[in-house]
């Protein structure tokens, strides 16, 4: 239960291959206990209020991969620049590396819109919606409309998996709003650790046409890096614990960041954006 959440009556009978009525008295015994909490016909586990975001732990998975496409992904990002950054766990190392530029970031994450929320030269727009459970991401149609009605120089994404055939994520409740993100978008860039190389999720969320770029990390399956490069797609790799990175696809890359670009002071006057929100007209 844990790992499904919500389970039937009859399912855990089955694999526990004990009668429904002696499940049935089991759980009502959990539920005694905080633990579970029945529903018509199953039973959900309760996640316990010390618990924190969902996003917490996954955020434990791969870590020294996704600082290092983190790092990378941040250099290719301008001063001034409007980003979209989308709830998965990667984007949001690629957040902690954009500290020191002044952005207008627009997200649907709220662990990356508490990341900026005293930073004085990082505007944040979160999209509004419905917090998915634990997740910190907001979703439904009022987020989906948000992002339509959006314009960014970059989209700064993940997924569940990439494959030659293209996107795919493993939580369909996202895939509209990511793709109302790539369609605001001037540039998209996909952020993957190696485990989601070569592997197909659930929902399809696009084309590998639809994605400018695919920073991945060193311990990326060659021959499947090579396939996507042969597809057309550009993918740079980040070397771990280096803060370069290498692209020996189609085009060229500075990883380390924006050539002619000086990092701005404190004393900056107000920040002018290449793309603004029209806040107001979000209603």
């Amino acid at each position: 239960m844990q790992q499904v959440e919500f389970v039937t009556l009859d399912e855990l009978a089955r694999h526990l291959d004990v009668s429904v009525s002696t499940v049935r008295r089991d759980v009502s015994a959990l539920e005694g206990g905080g633990n579970v909490r029945r529903t018509h016909g199953g039973a959900r586990w309760v996640v316990p209020k010390s618990d924190e975001f969902t996003f917490s732990s996954r955020d434990t998975h791969e870590l020294p991969e996704k600082e290092a496409i983190g790092r990378a992904c941040a250099g290719l990002i301008k001063p001034r620049q409007t980003v979209i950054i989308d709830a998965g766990t990667t984007p949001y190392h690629v957040a902690r590396h954009l500290e020191s530029l002044t952005l207008q970031v627009v997200t649907n994450s709220l662990p990356v819109a508490n990341l900026f929320a005293s930073h004085a030269r990082i505007e944040v727009v979160v999209s509004g919606g419905v917090i998915y459970p634990r997740l910190g991401v907001l979703v439904g149609p009022m987020a989906v409309d948000a992002f339509r009605k959006a314009h960014a120089d970059v989209a700064i994404m993940s997924a569940g998996g990439i494959t030659t055939a293209g996107v795919t994520n493993s939580h369909a409740l996202l895939v509209e709003i990511q793709r109302a993100m790539m369609q605001a978008a001037g540039r998209v860039i996909l952020c993957l650790d190696h485990t989601k190389l070569g592997r197909r999720s659930v929902a399809q969320l696009c084309g590998l046409g639809q994605i400018d770029l695919l920073i991945t990390d060193s311990a990326a399956p060659e021959t499947t890096v090579a396939a996507l490069r042969a597809e057309g797609l550009e993918v740079l790799i980040a070397p771990l614990g280096s803060r370069s990175a290498d692209v020996t696809g189609n085009g060229q890359t500075d990883a380390l960041g924006p050539v002619g670009e000086p990092a701005p002071t404190a004393s900056e006057a107000e920040p002018q954006y290449e793309h603004s929100i029209n806040v107001a007209s979000w209603d």
